[in-house]
């Protein structure tokens, strides 16, 4: 989760990082994160981008002055590839396309989830209350968490992708080596895309320099999203990376040493849960309300507190197909440590 002080510091310039690379920071309303790190490829067709901000008007002209920066209209745009579905990164594609011609891409995984999440909720809403109840959450502040993402929808314009992107294939960049790298956890359908030529690794949300991305357990995230989150950061580690431009914060070095922090930080959120069940903590609330977060638990409201309560239920997860835990399934569900003796 970000810290709350990080969003008084102003928004980074537009950055020329390499010959014919550009970084163009897009704002994010109401947001710690303040901005997404939009990535402009020079090409002789005219600019690629990764990711394309928030569909805002505020976050557009920003896009459109930071393209004009580095010697580009809007109009020149040939090709969208997004990383993931989130607000952020996937919310301009639309109106970028609109205005330019250019294609949208995405993973499969991730395109699946459109119409659901953003067409017709729904449904979704009623699986997420559902969820709620399971996890313990208190009667009263279940509506209000089951809706804490739907003022997003405004700032997503939900375009159809025109390409599907899958692990291992290579977009159409000219005169750049991309390859993209399927990395689920932070969203099922997440990319990751390697330059080789640069030896660069654009890594969306999957690897953040300061911050932890959330990996949150929910009825779009698949069975076991943070088993797939730490296998996605073995992944990367295994590519040759000079530096790691991330979409948030501010891009760095050691991408190996990045991923040895992350793998650790969930491993000591594997100790608090243990560690609160072996004191009777038995719910998901429960044990969410006794885990660290950036700030107290009575603090953290809306969203972030879905979030958190998401994240939590995720380890219990990863944990439960280890054979570490079982849930007692019910309204609501209790996790308990498995005896070890019975493991196989």
């Amino acid at each position: 989760m970000a810290d709350p002080t990080y969003a008084e510091l102003p928004l980074p310039p537009v950055e020329r990082l390499r010959p014919g690379l550009w970084s163009i920071p897009v704002p994010i309303p109401n947001n710690p994160l303040r901005y997404v790190l939009v990535y402009a490829f020079e090409t002789d067709r005219g600019p690629f981008l990764i990711d394309a901000g928030w569909n805002t008007d505020d976050a557009y002209q920003t896009l459109v002055a930071g393209l004009e920066v580095a010697g580009f209209a809007i109009g020149d745009v040939q090709g969208v590839l997004v990383t993931h579905i989130h607000p952020d990164h996937y919310g301009l594609a639309g109106r970028i396309r609109e205005a330019s011609g250019a294609w949208v891409a995405l993973h499969p995984a991730d395109a699946r989830l459109i119409e659901a999440r953003y067409d017709d909720p729904d449904e979704l809403l009623g699986q997420m209350a559902t969820m709620l109840r399971r996890d313990g959450a208190p009667p009263d502040e279940i509506n209000g968490l089951q809706n804490a993402s739907m003022p997003v929808r405004p700032f997503v314009w939900a375009v159809t992708p025109d390409i599907l992107v899958e692990d291992g294939d290579k977009p159409e960049v000219p005169g750049w080596d991309l390859t993209a790298i399927w990395t689920p956890g932070h969203s099922p359908g997440h990319l990751c895309f390697y330059e080789s030529g640069q030896r660069l690794m654009l890594s969306g949300d999957h690897v953040l320099p300061r911050i932890t991305p959330n990996i949150s357990f929910h009825p779009q995230a698949g069975a076991d999203p943070l088993g797939d989150y730490l296998a996605s950061l073995d992944k990367v580690a295994a590519f040759d990376v000079g530096e790691v431009l991330p979409a948030h914060e501010y891009r760095f070095l050691d991408l190996r040493g990045r991923v040895g922090e992350l793998k650790a930080h969930h491993q000591a959120r594997f100790d608090e849960v243990i560690s609160a069940i072996r004191e009777g903590v038995t719910t998901t609330w429960g044990l969410a309300s006794r885990m660290t977060w950036n700030r107290p638990w009575d603090e953290i409201q809306g969203f972030m507190r879905r979030a958190a309560v998401g994240e939590t239920l995720a380890h219990l997860h990863y944990l439960q197909r280890l054979g570490v835990l079982r849930e007692e399934v019910g309204e609501p569900s209790h996790w308990m440590l498995v005896d070890t003796a019975t493991r196989a």
